[in-house]
């Protein structure tokens, strides 16, 4: 069973419902090429929020002379 999502978000949210509610196992995530397991990509997710936070804090970091 497939389901297409616009957004990582709305992919993960459908993951969980899917895995919670309807008690689906072996759930997973796929961008095209890779697959995830609902925790990988949580792990993902994450991470990729906090590189964007560190990036995001590292440009706003005054340039000393």
């Amino acid at each position: 069973m497939t389901a297409n999502a616009e957004t990582a978000k709305e992919a993960f949210a459908k993951a969980v419902e899917w895995h919670v509610a309807k008690r689906f196992r072996g759930v997973s995530i796929s961008d095209g090429h890779k697959s995830f397991t609902i925790a990988e990509f949580a792990w993902t997710m994450a991470s990729q929020e906090i590189a964007d936070t560190a990036c995001a804090a590292a440009q706003r970091l005054p340039v000393l002379d």
